[in-house]
């Protein structure tokens, strides 16, 4: 699939959308470092309370959408609206209503839970009482009640990864921003931390948005924007994203692809794509098609299996490229 032909949403969709519960509106976004354009007329739109999920692989524009909105970068061309004010005039102003976790760590390891929220809320104008009854309250919201006075670095690196959630909720902001969160964290500790936000959602109201290239995560968002090489190809529920492949997925290997892809095309009634030497066909009833497929060609293949659509699938059909090492470059050069 040549990238000119890629589904590309343009802003009439996120006209449809927009309206006075947006919490943030993106039209036409692009972004270039130099020659390299990373993001290529991005438009989006995102409900106040929603959990709304930016998922691609290295390359595909992610880090940079983080920067735009996290403040620390600013939209040369096309517009970027977060509470119903435009980021370029009221970056300042609207910081106070971002909280940011950064893919990287951002806490002071040498000292303790408490002693980085303090330091985090004077940067924010919180101070006495009031610094004091917050940095409790983030200790509880977040069961960090027994490593309130533990130096950060003793903590695993899922309860550090909630000191660094902690502060990003410390001064009440509408809107949370995170870049890759769960990155270094086990599969147990990810589920954790995710409901962790489902938890901040329900009690708070607030807004979350999030880059990930976990395939979990996103399932766990309300909607899903999926990037490839700066353009948003498509932005649904996962369930909805994963409706449209329209059956189960069937995957062949085999020591010759190539000309296996050919003898199974001219077989079978059904589509088949070949993609980095994986053969991949999409049918109602697959496990029929495998019986079929392994009657047929048992000889010339390696390995074949069958399973309900995965948002890897909807990337592949989208993209005709697989998920994993789709991203040959980063964000930024």
């Amino acid at each position: 699939m040549s990238e000119a032909s890629l589904p590309h949403l343009s802003a009439v969709v996120v006209a449809e959308r927009a309206n006075a519960t947006d919490a943030i509106v993106a039209h036409d976004l692009r972004f270039s470092y130099g020659a390299h354009e990373v993001l290529r007329g991005v438009s989006f739109s995102i409900s106040k309370g929603e959990i709304f999920c930016f998922l691609g692989p290295n390359g595909s524009g992610k880090t940079t959408l983080f920067k735009l909105l996290s403040t620390l970068a600013t939209p040369p061309r096309g517009t970027l609206s977060v509470l119903g004010q435009d980021l370029r005039e009221a970056s300042r102003g609207l910081r106070r209503s971002l909280g940011v976790v950064f893919q990287k760590p951002a806490i002071d390891t040498k000292l303790t839970v408490l002693e980085n929220l303090r330091c985090h809320g004077y940067l924010y104008g919180l101070h006495g009482l009031r610094l004091q009854e917050r940095a409790q309250a983030m200790v509880e919201l977040l069961d960090l009640r027994q490593y309130a006075t533990a130096r950060v670095h003793t903590l695993s690196g899922g309860f550090q990864r909630r000191v660094e959630l902690a502060k990003a909720l410390l001064h009440e902001p509408e809107i949370l921003v995170l870049d890759e969160p769960s990155s270094g964290l086990d599969p147990g500790a990810r589920r954790d931390f995710f409901n962790y936000l489902l938890k901040l959602r329900a009690s708070r109201g607030v807004t979350v948005v999030l880059t990930t290239h976990h395939m979990d995560e996103a399932e766990r968002c309300d909607r899903v924007a999926v990037l490839h090489h700066g353009r948003m190809v498509a932005v649904a529920p996962a369930a909805e994203l994963k409706q449209r492949i329209g059956g189960d997925v069937v995957v062949v290997r085999g020591a010759h692809p190539e000309m296996l892809w050919q003898r199974l095309k001219q077989r079978l009634a059904c589509p088949v794509a070949l993609i980095d030497g994986t053969l991949r066909l999409e049918a109602p009833r697959g496990y029929l098609l495998v019986a079929q497929i392994v009657e047929a060609f048992g000889e010339e293949i390696e390995s074949v299996s069958f399973g309900k659509p995965t948002l890897e699938d909807v990337f592949v059909q989208l993209t005709g490229q697989r998920f994993f090492g789709a991203g040959a470059e980063t964000d930024q050069p």
